[in-house]
Parts: structure tokens; sequence; C-alpha cells
């Protein structure tokens, strides 16, 4: 009887071990495979078709940088994408067509029927990991680009601006021309159709294409990556990369669910979400989870930059677990989408904001490229701009 007493003691305590550690192991984050924390590659996984050499990426930072392209000769690229703020415009809603200056200082030359963009402009730094994902391969072709993925790949990207109205395009022409105007436009100069024979190994109109134009610029923003941040360095194997602030930060952001959406080497899953955010002037859409990496130099935040800081953003984040038990639980019906279900697995609390921001902090990679062409073939100003800023 003792020996059959002491046994069952012995299970008994057995089994409370196993429901402690079974509870112990439940109460870890849980988080698809495909948000699994990772270093980014070294460099950006390149199209069959547009593989780079000097010649193409010297041909895609000056058309990048060259106002030729839009049809008042007045905005490039690097407009609304400058080196000095990021590769973004450090401003909540960009300016294209109609504007002078740069950065949060640009603003339209006079009267016109031009309006400011809707949504915040995103940096083109690692745009050519778009999509990439935890234990999946990249295909450049179907990389998701803009806020709504409404385009995919860097090529296609390329020349959206040039066609949009507010962008690059103005209403000088018709949106079917804009593309086809700005080739002519690059025919028309002698040391582009030198530069483009020499990238394409075609020769006079043959060279300069629409297809050749987004491949050369695609080509150079593949360049334009940033893949020594201290995270990268900790999680290819250098513990002492991150500091015990950044690591209880990288603690608390995989605790506080922060890993559902924003996990993987970018940071993000690249699927649509509703977080409450609104969108001029359709209401309530979903939008791409946007990367983490290098926020220290692309403020403002959100798609249509509203938050100005990370400390706002990490409020917003506070604040919106009472909404989600509204919207989510049945209490208020109105919400059209109605808030993402992953934000039911997010607890954010204010007293880790300087952890959250210490792990920010370390997405950072001040290294990137910044250079700039000192003169553009056509003989307009470098990037648009006509004075110093």
């Amino acid at each position: 009887m003792r020996a059959m007493t002491i046994g069952t003691i012995a299970s008994g305590i057995v089994f409370i071990v196993c429901i402690v550690l079974a509870a112990e192991k439940s109460a870890e984050p849980i988080f698809p495979p495909e948000m699994r924390l990772a270093a980014l590659p070294s460099r950006a996984q390149e199209p069959c078709d547009n593989s780079a050499t000097p010649e193409k990426l010297a041909l895609g930072r000056l058309l990048f940088f060259d106002p030729i392209l839009s049809t008042k000769n007045d905005v490039a690229c690097a407009t609304c994408h400058h080196p000095k703020l990021g590769w973004s415009d450090g401003r909540a809603a960009p300016i294209g067509a109609g504007g002078t200056g740069i950065g949060p200082d640009r603003k339209f030359r006079g009267a016109n029927t031009l309006q400011p963009l809707t949504r915040n402009t995103p940096t083109i730094l690692n745009a050519a990991f778009n999509g990439l994902v935890s234990g999946a391969k990249l295909d450049p072709a179907t990389s998701p680009m803009f806020w709504d993925s409404r385009v995919q790949s860097l090529e296609a990207q390329a020349l959206t601006p040039i066609r949009s109205r507010d962008e690059m395009r103005g209403d000088a022409c018709m949106e079917s021309e804009a593309v086809e105007k700005a080739v002519g436009r690059l025919r028309a100069v002698g040391e582009y159709r030198g530069l483009f024979t020499e990238a394409f190994g075609k020769s006079d109109d043959a060279a300069i294409t629409a297809e050749h134009l987004a491949k050369a610029i695609a080509a150079f923003e593949r360049t334009l990556i940033t893949t020594d941040s201290p995270f990268d360095r900790f999680m290819r194997g250098d513990t002492s990369a991150l500091n015990a602030g950044q690591q209880r930060g990288l603690r608390v952001f995989q605790d506080a669910g922060c890993i559902q959406c924003h996990g993987g080497p970018m940071l993000s899953d690249y699927k649509l979400h509703f977080i409450g955010v609104p969108d001029a002037p359709a209401g309530r859409r979903e939008f791409r989870t946007p990367t983490l990496r290098n926020l220290h130099h692309t403020a403002p935040y959100m798609h249509n930059g509203s938050l100005r800081t990370l400390r706002d953003v990490l409020i917003f984040y506070e604040e919106l677990m009472d909404a989600v038990g509204e919207t989510l639980d049945g209490a208020d019906d109105s919400a059209r989408p109605r808030l993402d279900p992953l934000l039911r697995q997010m607890n954010v609390n204010a007293d880790d904001f300087p952890a959250l921001e210490a792990f920010l902090d370390a997405l950072n990679d001040d290294g990137y490229d910044k250079t700039e062409p000192s003169k553009m073939p056509s003989g307009l100003p470098v990037g648009g701009v006509t004075s110093e800023w």
C-alpha cells in the first residue's frame, strides 16, 4: 500500500510538471514559419532577363535623377526618393508634378489643378527584397510594389509614376502617351543614345525603349540595399551586435505579437491588412505591411504619413488594443473592412516602449548609397532641383 501511495504521488508530480511545462511552452509566441526572423541576403535576386552590368547601373542612376522623364521636365524619380532623405521625401504626402523644391519644403509653384498624393512615399531602400519571407525563394517578377501591392516587380513599378498625373505626368499629355513621350525625349539626347547602346547592345531607336528604360532603373534600384544593420549581424551569429536593451526589445517585439505581421528578413509579411488608419478618399482600405528597416531615416509613418515619430506609432498600437476588442468581438460592426483578426494577438504595453524603440533602432543601417550624379545628359537640374535646399 505504501509503495502504491509513493508511486501515485510520483506520478502526480510528473503530471503536474508536464502541465507546467506545457503551459510555459504554450505561452511562447506562436507565429507563421515565414515570419521567422532572419538576416537579409548579401544581394538582391535579379530577374533572369535583367542582369546587372556596370553600364546598365550607371544608366539607371542617371535616369533616376533626370527630370527628363516627366512631361514638364521638372520632376525626377529622385524628387520624391532622395538619398538625403533615406530615399524617401520626409513628407506626409508627396508633391510631384507642379511642385518645386525637395523634401518637407517642397510646395506647388502656383495655382494649379494638381494635388498632393494621398499616400506617404515609401523608401526604395531594400525595395529589391519586397516579398521576401523566411523559407521561400523570392521571385523578383512578383515582388509587390506600392502600399496596395497593385504592381509587381521593380521593372513594372519604374514606369508607373511616369504615367501618373499627380506624380510625373501632369496635364501635358494622356496617360497612355506618357511613357512613349518620355522615350522620345530620351532618343533626342545624343548622350542617352550612346548610353542605352552600351547598356543593351542595340543601336538607334532599338536601344531606347520603354522596356529598357524600366530595366535600367530597376537594375539601379536593386543596388540600394542595407544588409549590415546590427540586427543582421546578430542574426548571422554576432551576439555582441545587439546590446542588452536591444536584445530585450527583440524579446518584447516577439512576445507583444508584432512578429505576426512584421517578421521574416524584411520585417514584413507582405500581406494586406486593415488596422484602422483611413485612406482618403476611399475611406477604409487594406494596405501592405511596411518594412521596419531604416525607420530612423524614413519618417513620417503609416500609409498616409499621419504619425510623425516612432513613439506616436507605438502609442497608436497601444490605443488600438481597445478598438480591437470592440470591432472584433461584435460590439461595433460598422467598420468595413473590420480590423484585421491578427490584431487580437498583439499586446503592446506602454512600459515596453523604450525596449521596442531600442530594437527598432537596431534595424537601421546608415551605410547605404547616397551618391548623386554631378550632371544630367539632358542638361536639366539633377533630381529636378534648381537650387540648394
